[in-house]
């Protein structure tokens, strides 16, 4: 246990280290929220993919493997589209246009886009983003007292209030520029400790039984890439629902305010191929660690959930502790922490922007100094992560039965719902407008919860709508509207046009 202890303590330092060195680059509210646009490939990719994925690739994709067996690959298939069309198609654009209006926040750039007279695209922006950012939080917060409740053996509520503080205080000074190399150094440990763990588990195994016989016996379908019962309807929306996890990837802020902070447009050309790369080696080894955790720690006739945890979300510390040697624990337990963490603290500042920026500056305190602002920022922060951490002890307590997976996947779903069909059509259709990007968000953002608690409740059609979970309906659903609304008000300003010509 002390060994477990030296490494995590030595994995915080580090944070903290990171944290101080960055506050003394902290100059103003640009550098505080994306780093003074100075970042280069590396950075910026693996801060990138750190962000995207959090606990919810460690406990949750890993749980979900073990689960339902080689039909999570779809999963990574979703993900690796996703994260490939953000990186080829998007980034470059999005980039060149952020530097040109001058933007720092998502809000600022449409604002700048769509050259916006009044201040409602920025609030429903800002709030949207605050809103579905605290439950997002939350959720990682969440993850962060099972993981110490499974690693250490602690009290959950312990481990998330610790947790808690840690992330809270090398963000609270760094900012951007923290968050940035902090994910980084916890993106090359999860990297290193996802692709590491199923090759040891793989080897530990006799070379004298058949894997995929034993597998089969455990479940006859886990190996069948369609999932339980095979090919059918059901089946195709659950494939569907898991493919459209990789919507998130593009447009999502957390994720899209990297690409403002890289020094150039030449560096994305760079940093694709490091963001698919580590997609496709880390998503692959989360689903295989679930599948061989199946193998080495459950039986024919167990319920995988009664060892494994709701969802077999503990499938990754189980399997560390029966495989791995003592000193490479403390290793695990620093890369489910880096995801947590490096998705807790991006969203933090994200938020925080939106709402001392977007909010308090651009709205109503346009002459606050930029020494000002930077102090606000860091109380806003402190606020919303409280917040976060009250939301995530209500569900804990309420809600015993939750899984980290679909926890995560609902505040990652509201804030994709809400904002990468607007970004998308902003950098791809000339007509979009600021009314159909008002539209757009707020359809996005309604629809999470109203797939969530009301489509998927009906009796005829709830199942296939639970199945293929919210994010891809609301997405879609939020682009029609989009489109239809900038397609009426554009006729609308034009029919008025011509009118006052007329009368001209």
């Amino acid at each position: 246990m002390i060994t477990k202890y030296i490494i995590l303590f030595g994995y915080f330092l580090i944070l903290f280290l990171i944290g101080y060195l960055a506050s003394k680059r902290i100059k103003n509210t640009k550098d505080y929220y994306v780093g003074g646009k100075k970042l280069g490939f590396w950075v910026v990719a693996f801060s990138a993919r750190a962000t995207g994925e959090s606990a919810w690739l460690l406990l949750g994709l890993t749980g979900l493997g073990a689960m339902v067996g080689v039909s999570a690959f779809w999963v990574v298939l979703g993900e690796v589209i996703g994260v490939s069309i953000s990186w080829f198609f998007m980034a470059e654009k999005f980039k060149n246009l952020t530097d040109k209006y001058k933007s720092i926040t998502i809000p600022d750039y449409l604002a700048s886009h769509f050259k916006s007279k009044t201040n409602t695209l920025r609030i429903v922006a800002a709030t949207a983003l605050s809103l579905f950012v605290i439950i997002y939080v939350s959720a990682q917060i969440d993850a962060t007292g099972t993981a110490f409740e499974s690693f250490l053996g602690w009290n959950y509520f312990t481990g998330a209030i610790v947790g808690f503080f840690i992330v809270l205080a090398y963000i609270f000074f760094g900012g951007f520029v923290a968050v940035a190399w902090s994910d980084v150094f916890q993106g090359l440990i999860m990297l290193f400790g996802l692709v590491l763990l199923p090759i040891v588990a793989y080897f530990s195994i006799s070379s004298e039984v058949s894997i995929s016989q034993d597998l089969i016996k455990l479940d006859p379908y886990f190996l069948n890439i369609w999932g339980e019962g095979g090919l059918n309807l059901i089946n195709i929306f659950t494939i569907l629902g898991f493919l459209f996890i990789g919507l998130g990837f593009m447009g999502s802020p957390q994720l899209f305010v990297r690409f403002m902070s890289i020094k150039s447009a030449s560096e994305i050309k760079k940093g694709r191929w490091v963001a698919i790369v580590f997609t496709i080696l880390t998503d692959s080894c989360a689903v295989l660690i679930g599948i061989f955790g199946r193998y080495l720690l459950t039986s024919v006739d167990a319920d995988p959930e009664i060892i494994l945890g709701n969802g077999a979300q503990n499938v990754l510390p189980l399997l560390v502790e029966r495989i791995m040697p003592l000193t490479l624990i403390g290793l695990y337990i620093a890369a489910v922490l880096s995801a947590i963490m490096s998705t807790i603290d991006s969203l933090l500042v994200l938020a925080s922007s939106a709402i001392s920026r977007d909010f308090y500056q651009q709205i109503y305190k346009p002459d606050k100094t930029e020494k000002e602002l930077a102090k606000i920022s860091r109380i806003i922060t402190l606020v919303l992560a409280v917040f976060a951490l009250i939301i995530a002890m209500i569900v804990a307590i309420s809600i015993p039965e939750r899984t980290i997976f679909w926890f995560v996947i609902f505040g990652w779903s509201g804030i994709a719902a809400t904002f990468c069909p607007t970004i998308i059509l902003s950098l791809f259709w000339k007509k979009f407008n600021e009314k159909g990007a008002i539209a757009s968000m707020i359809t996005g953002f309604l629809s999470v919860p109203l797939f969530k608690f009301g489509i998927s409740s009906i009796d005829s059609i709830g199942i296939y709508f639970e199945k293929l979970d919210v994010l891809g309906p609301s997405f879609f659903l939020a682009i029609v509207v989009g489109v239809i609304v900038s397609m009426i008000t554009s006729k609308k300003n034009l029919k008025s046009e011509l009118n006052i010509g007329d009368i001209d």
